[in-house]
């Protein structure tokens, strides 16, 4: 019997007492074979439609002064994040974006790095960004405050979101799951049928997600330039 109702989302996988939990966060290259990658066909296709939707997207939030090749950046954090979203959903396997441990070591380097990069080469247009356009004077020092403090807590609310929307669903799955044992038999296929929307609903959300974290870290990137 669990003693915490998050216990379940706890790191216990182990085969000869080595700790495999995180490889989870490496199993999704395992859906995307190689022949995919060289010869033609209806996957390659869809491949490469989505890798050109997000890189049109992501050069539009950019804007023409980004460098070339900084959407593959953000493309490649939209699959990585995608794909351990989805791995989560299969049973008995790790869901390392649920973690802070996880989501807070990719959003603070790249917050990070933004940062440092804004502040040394853009100095004069950071500034600028710590007071809206059309502040009243009076208001000046209060915005100061109240932007510097938005942009510090960016990277926590970026992993954040990200670990609690996944860990919400999964919690729900759970409960709902070991009530089965004492449930009455003409309701289990309510239950089932509740399972299942859920199932579909954490699928959409494994998606957007991957696409929220993705789409606020090119816009945070932008403001840096």
């Amino acid at each position: 019997m669990m003693t915490n109702l998050f216990s379940t989302f706890d790191p216990s996988t182990n085969l000869l007492n080595l700790p495999l939990n995180w490889t989870s966060t490496f199993m999704g290259l395992l859906l995307i074979p190689m022949m995919f990658w060289l010869t033609s066909s209806r996957i390659h296709f869809m491949w490469n439609k989505l890798n050109t939707n997000l890189h049109n997207e992501f050069k539009t939030l950019l804007g023409t002064k980004s460098f070339n090749g900084m959407t593959f950046i953000f493309i490649s954090i939209f699959i990585m994040m995608m794909f351990n979203n989805f791995m989560g959903l299969f049973p008995y396997i790790f869901t390392s974006t649920s973690h802070l441990a996880f989501t807070f070591s990719i959003a603070l380097p790249m917050w990070l790095s933004f940062m440092l990069f804004g502040w040394i080469n853009n100095t004069n247009h950071m500034f600028s960004h710590l007071v809206p356009q059309g502040t009243p004077m009076a208001l000046m020092s209060f915005m100061v405050m109240i932007e510097t403090i938005s942009n510090v807590i960016r990277p926590g609310t970026l992993a954040v979101r990200l670990a609690a929307n996944m860990i919400a669903g999964h919690l729900l799955l759970t409960l709902l799951g070991n009530t089965g044992p004492s449930m009455m038999m003409n309701l289990i296929s309510f239950l089932i049928l509740g399972q299942m929307l859920l199932m579909i609903l954490e699928s959409a959300v494994a998606m957007i997600q991957a696409y929220v974290f993705s789409i606020l870290s090119t816009l945070y990137s932008s403001e840096v330039y």
